[in-house]
């Protein structure tokens, strides 16, 4: 799970700087996505150490779930608007879509790794 939290804060830090140039560098909002991403990066580099791995996961899996709540209530009315094509309504929607793939992923995980510790 570290690594896909690697993957994913690269992704997100991707998505945001995109969506700033994409939107004429005119709010420093547009980097949300790449803030969250530096987290999860954050959070797999402390994951590399055994005793820490559960606790930073489940740090990881918490921020994505409210990533993924905070970036669904401003893309859903903003695409009840009409404003679908926007740069930003986009990358909200992306980021929403990301951090939902990943909350799935890590609480699959945390089920299998229960599984396997009462194994």
């Amino acid at each position: 799970m570290p690594f896909t939290t690697r993957l994913v804060g690269l992704i997100l830090m991707l998505i945001g700087i995109g969506a700033y140039l994409l939107t004429g560098r005119t709010s420093v909002t547009a980097l949300i996505p790449a803030f969250f991403g530096v987290a999860f990066v954050g959070l797999a580099y402390v994951a590399r150490k055994e005793a820490a791995r559960r606790h930073a996961m489940h740090a990881a899996v918490t921020l994505a779930l409210i990533g993924v709540l905070g970036t669904l209530g401003r893309a859903i009315p903003a695409v009840a608007a009409g404003q679908l094509m926007r740069p930003a309504v986009l990358a909200q929607l992306v980021t929403a879509v990301v951090l939902g793939i990943y909350v799935w992923m890590g609480v699959r995980s945390f089920i299998a790794a229960q599984r396997a510790r009462k194994a």
